[in-house]
Order: C-alpha cells, then structure tokens, then sequence
C-alpha cells in the first residue's frame, strides 16, 4: 500500500508533539486525522492543515469512548499523544491526571482493537523510571513512580503490554525524555522549562531555576522524536513490536548548562539577554536529580538514529522561538 493510501490518527494533534507529527504525515502523504480537546494543544497549531484535503479535525475528548470509536474509523494507525503532562499538575489534581491519562488511554485501546487498527503507537514517559538511580536509563529496569503522573504512564505500559499479549494489538511504547522544540507553548501553569525560560530571557526577566542547577536532563529535540514515531510506526521487525524505548538523544545537559546556552544563543538576536541573572528556587517535589537514556534498544531493533544533539536541536528552537514568540 502506497503512503497516499495510508491513514494515521494522531491524538492529542493540537499540541506540541501531536501538531509536529501531523505536519511531518501530511508532507509524506498520509491522510491525517487529529482528535483533540484544546484543553492544552492549541487551534493555531494546527490552523495550516485545516484547509488540506488529507486532514480532519475531530474535536473531542478521550474520556468518551463513542468519541474515540469515531475517531479510529478507516484508520490505519494510531499515534497517541493525547494526555495530561506535567508532574505538578498531577499532584495537585490527580483524579483529572487519572482520568484522562488511564480512563482515556483504556478508550483509545478499546477502540483500536474494535477497529482492526495495525498498529497503536504511544507516547510513554521517562517518569516511569521513578527512583531509580542508576544511569543510564535502561527500558528493562524502572523505580518506583514519583508522582500521579508517572503512575498514569506506567499504567499505559502495562495495559499496553496486556492488549498486545490478548488481544494481539500491535504496541510500541515511547518514553518521552524531556521533548523540546517549535510550537513548544510558553505559557501556563505548567509550561516546559524550555520556553518558559526563553519567555522569559526575551523580556529581561530572570528565569527560576529549581534547586542549584545542577539537576541534569537528557533534553530531546522534537525532530529526533518524530523519527522515532515514524520508525516505531512504520517498523517490519517483529522482534520491534510490543515492547517500550526511550526515546532521546542518549546525552546529558545540566540545567545551569541549558541556561547558559539559551543566553549564548538568545543573545545572537539581543545582546543584553547575555546579563540577565539567574535565579536558584527550592527543588520541585516528584523531581528526579538526573535522566540520562539508553538508546541502543531503539538503535538495534528500529535503527534509531537521532541527528539533533541538544545543542544544535536548541539553536534550531531558539530561532523558531524568536521569530515566533518576539510578538507576544
């Protein structure tokens, strides 16, 4: 079957990964359908397809199954993005966190079996690895979660695993290490480090960062992870199938390293960001000190290999993030 003739739907389509990965189908070919809420992606991520004759929006919660039904229908593929990120957000509300990111993840699973779906591909966390400390992350050795949140993403795991062992639902699980990139939001609550800062060095204002800095974080380039998508979704290994990786770049930046390059690539368009100080708050609760991922897994049985080290895939999002976010 020729890409022209495939179909990918892609939940949670209106936020930063989702949106990414459907611009990247509909340029290769694909019919994309992108199933979302808005309660965090965003219309103007994906306003540039709405008029494409091989996109559909479905606007839609995972929490109803009819509407997840509707959604996999003459689909070949489902990339699920969908969920509730951020560790804070699912201290202080847990039961949302569960509901969307158990409940609703149960919905997208029982729909794709009813559906005949041939491959269910989704977004896992490196939460998952909780307390564990040893480094680097290896998919095959985990602690005990840290938060609600990472609760929610090992459950994805396991119902994952048991759809795939009864079902014979082909799954392939991504443990997300700190994606960053274009369409990144910067705003809320719960915005990502990465933006946020970027906000907030593009105003002179003096970024927080948790604890001295030194916590350190395997931060991966929105690029690297719409390969891996792709590589899990597209995969002929059956060795590849039902299983989890990581999904990273396989390195380690400091967050007092992250903020010296923001400034260092921030002041290329305004010199007097290089000044602005830095601020050091107490550690955050459910922080893990240090993420590094493994990545031979994905390199031997998908033939994963990342092109965008943080510090190249940074200068990429720091000019998109400039040209982008300079008008707010």
């Amino acid at each position: 079957m020729s890409t022209l003739h495939k179909s990918v739907l892609i939940t949670g389509g209106a936020g930063f990964i989702g949106s990414n990965l459907c611009e990247h189908f509909l340029q290769k070919g694909y019919r994309v359908t992108c199933l979302d809420n808005f309660a965090t992606g965003h219309r103007y991520n994906i306003e540039p397809f709405l008029s494409q004759e091989n996109f559909t929006l479905i606007e839609g919660d995972i929490r109803g199954l009819e509407v997840c039904r509707q959604a996999v229908k003459e689909v070949d593929f489902v990339l699920h993005q969908a969920a509730l990120g951020s560790v804070p957000r699912s201290i202080n509300d847990p039961i949302t966190s569960n509901e969307v990111n158990v409940s609703g993840f149960l919905n997208m699973l029982v729909a794709s079996r009813d559906a005949g779906i041939k491959r269910f591909v989704y977004a896992a966390s490196s939460s998952t690895y909780g307390d564990s400390e040893s480094l680097p992350k290896v998919e095959e050795k985990i602690g005990k979660p840290l938060s609600p949140y990472a609760i929610t993403k090992y459950v994805n795991e396991l119902y994952a695993d048991i759809f795939s062992k009864t079902y014979g639902l082909e799954t392939i699980g991504l443990r997300y290490f700190n994606v960053f990139g274009r369409r990144q939001d910067p705003n809320g609550a719960y915005a990502a480090v990465i933006p946020k800062f970027v906000m907030q060095l593009m105003k002179h204002e003096s970024p927080v960062i948790n604890g001295d800095g030194n916590y350190s974080r395997d931060f991966t380039y929105i690029d690297n992870v719409i390969q891996m998508n792709e590589l899990a979704m597209t995969t002929q290994n059956p060795e590849a199938l039902n299983t989890v990786y990581n999904t990273a770049f396989g390195d380690r930046t400091t967050l007092n390293d992250m903020v010296h390059y923001l400034k260092l690539y921030l002041s290329e368009f305004d010199a007097e960001i290089a000044d602005v100080s830095v601020i050091h708050g107490p550690n955050r609760i459910g922080d893990i000190p240090h993420s590094l991922a493994s990545i031979e897994k994905a390199k031997k049985l998908l033939h994963y290999h990342p092109e965008y080290s943080f510090q190249r895939g940074l200068k990429a999002a720091v000019a998109w993030y400039w040209e982008n976010l300079k008008k707010e």
